[in-house]
């Protein structure tokens, strides 16, 4: 019997990754990424105002192009044999569409609006509409929607970016049909299925950033919503109400989509899920476990047995829902709203002055100018990390508070920003970075504080993603402050074999998500210990930081 492929799609912040596995024995055999060209020249967005908006077509050219360069590195035979695509997305990253389900931006008189395009994850325009629900669900005399979601709603998710949206623009306000999640337009896509009265639903997107909830039959109710503004009148009976996780089969690959991506046979579609989710199956997640998917931002995953009638709430975690990351099981997400984005940031910070003294500099040639800043750019981060991995921890020492683009959790409020203390003449640019990086652990270590304080039980770290694969110095800091070991996956791409591990489920190839994960899983290829020292620095340095933290969030209140 031949044996059978699989396709994990994941939709990154910058970029898509199509990823071909085989389904017997996890071997990853071929692999492309696209960027998305148009987020790359900062299309419809605004960082000065916290917008941050993706075209769709950045999402479909990726998808084609990326299945298509993974089918050229593979064999007729391997070609022949793919049984199941499944897909990861940001989230929540929704988009208003039309009846049909065509987003707004692929739509004449709508090419360039913002508006219009998909709102990213990180976009935190709507903080006012997120103080708002949150005002209106404790104090509006009925069900408090946001208490499966930790108790408090972000601007990050879906209601907030709606509200937002239909308050600031008439056109859309007029235009717009419904809205979809990334992750469950383009899984309609492949599938056939974009009609946004009958296109499935992710459980994870809805449960996590939706308020669904089977408690209450789905959504939040319809007095609810038009309490909380008559704009949403209607809207829910244009969403929907039921949810699939990532086990269910959306359908097949249709004739038109098998002509672009240059495949054949019945190729089976699943529902999809959010990367972070997905990215802890890939992982190898099992309950007691906090799954840490580091990148840009984090995404903390826990999953826990379900009790019949003991779903006990967690305070201040972005949500907890049956089945959102392995089904049968509770689905627990926390994370960090920056995280490689503040190294990132501080980097910028660097390179801009200098970047502008290279430009500028007449007796440098075009050639050698652009080697230059080329390779300023790139040495920055590597030079500060192997700079400031050779200073002690130090209790007196700067500390800075991570908080760059809001807090996500513990209680999320994006209202806040960051702030460094403890500066001196003397403070050097690594020193600087050291604080950055250890603020970063400091709020890891709130997230996992908070589960413990909760009652949850935590055995052991699981990491993944660009930070724990290629910064040693920051997954040390990391687990020093933690003071617990820290188990580092093997897989380049954890989120995209997450995906085809589902993949593998909804081909009929394996009964479940857990079988799959036996049979599919990379493992781990490293382990960092905490150094007893430095965990004891840290635990000053911890109560500074949580100090500066209670100061900073007083003063912005």
């Amino acid at each position: 019997m031949a044996q059978k492929f699989v396709i994990g799609i994941d939709y990154g912040t910058d970029s898509v990754r199509s990823l071909i596995v085989n389904a017997s024995t996890g071997k990853e055999v071929a692999t492309s990424v696209f960027n998305y060209p148009r987020w790359k020249e900062g299309k419809f967005s605004d960082p000065s105002k916290n917008q941050f908006r993706q075209h769709p077509l950045d999402y479909l050219e990726g998808l084609e192009v990326t299945v298509r360069e993974t089918l050229k590195q593979v064999s007729d035979d391997i070609r022949s044999n793919i049984a199941g695509i499944s897909i990861d997305t940001t989230g929540s990253t929704p988009v208003a569409v039309n009846r049909e389900g065509t987003p707004l931006s692929l739509t004449p008189g709508f090419e360039g609006d913002p508006d219009a395009m998909f709102i990213l994850w990180k976009d935190h325009t709507a903080v006012k509409e997120a103080d708002e629900i949150n005002k209106h669900a404790k104090t509006w005399g009925g069900v408090d929607y946001t208490k499966y979601e930790g108790g408090i709603y972000s601007s990050e998710w879906f209601w907030a970016k709606i509200l937002h949206i239909l308050r600031r623009n008439e056109r859309i306000r007029n235009a717009a049909f419904s809205w979809v999640e990334h992750c469950d337009w383009i899984t309609g896509v492949l599938a056939g299925n974009i009609n946004p009265l009958t296109v499935i639903r992710s459980r994870c997107a809805a449960g996590h950033k939706a308020m669904w909830h089977e408690e209450w039959g789905g959504l939040p109710s319809e007095e609810f919503l038009v309490r909380l503004d008559p704009l949403l009148k209607g809207l829910r009976d244009r969403l929907y109400s039921k949810t699939y996780a990532v086990d269910y089969k959306v359908g097949d690959l249709t004739e038109e989509w098998k002509k672009k991506l240059g495949l054949t046979g019945n190729v089976a579609i699943g529902a999809a899920a959010f990367d972070a989710h997905l990215g802890a199956v890939g992982g190898e997640i099992k309950p007691f476990y906090l799954s840490k998917v580091m990148g840009t931002s984090t995404c903390d995953m826990m999953v826990s047995q379900l009790q019949e009638g003991e779903e006990k709430l967690i305070r201040g975690i972005c949500g907890q829902v049956d089945g959102s990351i392995v089904p049968g099981m509770l689905g627990l997400e926390a994370g960090q709203s920056a995280f490689g984005d503040i190294y990132a940031w501080f980097r910028d910070v660097i390179y801009q002055p200098a970047g502008k003294i290279i430009t500028g500099a007449q007796y440098l040639n075009s050639e050698n100018r652009d080697r230059l800043l080329s390779d300023l750019y790139e040495s920055i981060i590597p030079l500060l990390s192997e700079e400031a991995e050779r200073i002690p921890p130090s209790e007196s020492a700067p500390v800075a508070l991570d908080w760059m683009n809001g807090r996500r959790t513990p209680d999320a409020n994006q209202n806040l920003k960051g702030a460094i203390t403890g500066l001196t003449l003397g403070s050097t640019a690594p020193v600087i970075f050291r604080a950055l990086v250890e603020a970063t652990a400091f709020g890891a270590k709130m997230i996992i504080d908070r589960f413990i304080n909760e009652g949850v039980r935590i055995d052991g770290v699981i990491a993944l993603g660009g930070v724990a694969k290629k910064s040693p110095f920051v997954m040390q800091v990391v687990c020093d402050v933690l003071n617990m070991p820290i188990l580092v996956v093997r897989s380049e791409q954890t989120c995209a074999l997450g995906a085809a591990m589902a993949a593998a489920v909804v081909a009929d190839i394996y009964p479940d998500i857990e079988t799959a994960q036996q049979k599919m899983g990379s493992g781990f290829e490293k382990e960092y210990h905490p150094d007893p020292g430095n965990a004891e620095k840290y635990k000053v340095l911890f109560q500074k930081y949580k100090q500066m933290g209670v100061f900073i969030e007083g003063i912005t209140a």
